[in-house]
């Protein structure tokens, strides 16, 4: 019962990888005076994306 809980779904999965993959590109297509109005720069994008999906 316990396995059938935890189980990754795979759909979700997917739908959350998409999500991070989406919000990596929008925010890399920002110039870099953008990205430091919101407080994040260049080497931070992947790290704030997935923080996002946890």
């Amino acid at each position: 019962m316990f396995f059938e809980e935890t189980k990754m779904n795979p759909i979700r999965l997917t739908k959350n990888w998409l999500s991070y993959r989406r919000t990596v590109s929008a925010l890399s297509r920002l110039p870099a005076d953008r990205l430091n109005d919101i407080g994040i720069n260049r080497y931070d994008i992947e790290s704030v994306a997935a923080r996002s999906f946890r």
